[in-house]
């Protein structure tokens, strides 16, 4: 690793260790401190996964293909400290729910270079046990898809293929679980 990815990676972690919100390119100046539940996009159709050229522990996804689904959206980065700290929840969820109907789909969108490479995110996609899909998003088209300004990011899209749910950062799980069972008719 080089001196300018060593650096980045030091900033990367600070910055995630003191809780702040990292907006990607997309993000506008004046929303810093915005609220991290997010809600503009909630009931609008999800946007189809564009400009993936990588997918790992899966072959191409599209949302269209998955009406019928509940689909959970994880946006996540493997050098952000936050994004790490959300992986062990939505891994969880994916075990306990992919039997009754949840497919969860990583979106993994680089916050630095080092980060687009498919090997490093391979080695953080099985260091952290995750088996359902993920897309490598180096370019941001997805993420700049969803509107979405945070690592990470949760967003829930109904069966009908209408986002029901959006959340920035870590923390409610249980509103996510919660929401996740409403939506596949599960009781407890």
């Amino acid at each position: 690793m080089g001196i300018q990815a060593k650096v980045a990676a030091t900033v990367l972690t600070a910055v995630c260790l003191l809780g702040a919100p990292l907006r990607g390119p997309s993000a506008d100046e004046s929303e810093v401190g915005a609220a991290m539940t997010l809600a503009a996009d909630a009931g609008v159709a999800a946007p189809n996964f564009v400009g993936i050229k990588t997918w790992l522990n899966s072959a191409p996804l599209n949302i269209s293909e998955l009406r019928g689904k509940v689909v959970l959206v994880d946006f996540w980065t493997y050098g952000c400290y936050n994004c790490i700290n959300t992986l062990p929840h939505v891994t969880r969820l994916y075990d306990t729910y992919k039997d009754k109907g949840l497919i969860v789909v990583g979106i993994h969108t680089p916050e630095f270079a080092f980060e687009k490479s498919t090997d490093a995110v391979q080695a953080a996609i099985k260091r952290h046990g995750i088996r359902y899909p993920v897309a490598q998003d180096n370019e941001f088209a997805t993420w700049n898809a969803y509107h979405n300004q945070f690592w990470p990011a949760q967003y829930i899209i109904d069966r009908s293929g209408k986002i029901v749910f959006e959340h920035a950062g870590e923390g409610q799980y249980q509103e996510i679980e919660r929401k996740i069972k409403e939506l596949l008719n599960v009781n407890s």
